[in-house]
């Protein structure tokens, strides 16, 4: 019999991640990850009360995230019904493509997320590429390289350089595609994780219809393995992204712990004063090593490049139970960088120790 698949479907790539699982099935608790961008806290304890109760585990979750999306609503000031849950960020990512993206050209400036040429290519578009390591210093060259009617990916502060696009740049990116009839889609999914200030186009939302932000909880609230995401666009983009997602999306669990954790006040702040303090420390302390050049970052993660090639200090630190990330799969980086979390005072020093010795 012979099997008839789409040739995107066919030709599909998946994109490489980090985590413990990257390199196949590891179950080393012991192992330290700092290739994973996860708040150095980990998720409130506010969620650990969710597990206490186990009745609801036999009931199916609410299909559309209900009383999650009301939590959201409050916590983000957008209304419900502009506001999308997903299993994670990329299911979403996923979606968007899948409903507004069909045989147009796309914009990616790189390096970046691999999961939005994937989901692009995957979905019949045509990705297009913007070679810069800061988009702050490309700005007018970037907005020339808008196409009419096409579609823009950016992630801010951008994954894996660690750089914030400061809003006052953001907004001309946006008012050039709003001028060109193109879509934004904008990844914010870090933008809780940067210590000096607010830089989210949250609040201009209204002013532009063309404009989608992501949003993740796995990231800033340590809810990775729950799997938890949410959009926000227009009602016509929700409405049509609420129609397209699979049904009881985000399970009960995970809809219930990301209420809990917008709850916790406290946890953001703690999470910042951390991330401010130990990214310095570890900036300092790395880049006083020899072979090891760190570049600027203003989140919770930083890249660094090396003279010795990434899979190797991978390999060596992997045999120190540490886990960091090896930055040659992302498109427009090259064999010598890596990229590291920023984790908790203890867990730094570990890895400097570590990154003297290999």
């Amino acid at each position: 019999m012979r099997i008839r698949v789409e040739k995107a479907m066919a030709n599909h790539k998946v994109a490489s991640h980090g985590g413990m699982f990257a390199n196949g099935p590891n179950h080393n608790l012991k192992l330290l990850d700092f290739s994973s961008n996860v708040n150095p806290l980990g998720f409130p304890s506010k969620v650990k009360d969710i597990f206490k109760n186990t009745s609801h585990v036999s009931t199916y979750p609410d299909p559309n995230s209900n009383d999650l999306r009301t939590s959201l609503q409050k916590y983000i000031g957008v209304s419900k019904n502009q506001i999308i849950v997903g299993n994670g960020a990329t299911e979403i990512i996923y979606n968007f493509c899948a409903a507004f993206l069909r045989k147009q050209k796309v914009l990616i400036p790189i390096p970046t997320f691999s999961e939005y040429e994937s989901a692009a290519k995957l979905n019949g578009a045509m990705p297009y590429f913007f070679k810069t390591m800061d988009l702050n210093q490309n700005l007018s060259e970037f907005q020339d390289a808008i196409s009419t009617n096409n579609c823009i990916f950016l992630c801010n502060p951008n994954n894996p350089t660690g750089i914030l696009v400061k809003k006052r740049n953001m907004l001309k990116i946006i008012e050039s595609a709003y001028d060109k009839s193109a879509m934004v889609f904008l990844d914010e999914c870090f933008i809780e994780l940067v210590p000096s200030g607010n830089e989210s186009i949250v609040s201009h939302m209204k002013e532009f219809d063309n404009l989608f932000i992501l949003r993740s909880l796995t990231k800033s609230f340590g809810l990775a393995g729950l799997r938890i995401g949410y959009g926000l666009g227009s009602k016509k983009m929700i409405e049509i992204l609420q129609k397209i997602k699979i049904p009881w999306n985000v399970s009960g669990i995970a809809q219930q712990s990301s209420i809990k954790a917008l709850s916790d006040k406290s946890h953001l702040p703690k999470t910042l004063d951390i991330i401010r303090k130990e990214s310095k420390f570890l900036m300092d302390s790395i880049s006083k090593i020899k072979g090891f050049t760190c570049y600027h970052s203003d989140t919770n993660f930083i890249l660094i490049e090396s003279k010795t090639k990434s899979n190797q200090i991978q390999n060596r630190l992997l045999k120190r139970n540490i886990l960091i990330r090896d930055c040659s799969t992302f498109r427009g980086l090259d064999d010598n960088f890596i990229r590291i979390a920023v984790r908790t005072h203890k867990e730094n020093l570990h890895l400097i120790e570590a990154l003297r010795e290999s």
